[in-house]
């Protein structure tokens, strides 16, 4: 009986060790699932990043040519403005100078509204 109950102990032992052994093949295995799984996750950033880094200069040479015409026709326009107003200036410049010198040597001196009357001592 002895032998048997020590050839029972040996037994449960071996289980023992092969149920170890299953369980650090189980924690391998799940470490390395979860190395395969963040290198793919990597990957999978990488990927879309490169794909949104190309949507975006797709998008930016597409806009930024347009930014370019809207500049030119600002710019055109601002100088057909400036012309204009040149123009204008030389026309209407020698007329307002002479309005301006008639309304400064056409003074005509009042007391002011809220001045006090003073006698006439």
């Amino acid at each position: 009986m002895v032998s048997q109950g020590s050839q029972g102990i040996q037994t449960l032992l071996e289980a023992e060790k092969e149920a170890s052994k299953i369980v650090e093949k189980a924690r391998q295995y799940r470490v390395q699932r979860l190395k395969d799984a963040r290198s793919e996750a990597a990957k999978e950033i990488e990927s879309l990043k490169q794909k949104k880094q190309a949507e975006f200069q797709s998008f930016e040479k597409k806009h930024s040519g347009s930014t370019d015409e809207v500049v030119k026709a600002i710019e055109i326009d601002t100088k057909a403005k400036v012309k204009e107003v040149k123009e204008l200036f030389n026309k209407n410049k020698d007329e307002v100078a002479k309005k301006l010198i008639k309304t400064v040597l056409n003074v005509s001196p009042k007391p002011h509204r809220n001045a006090k009357p003073t006698s006439g001592n």
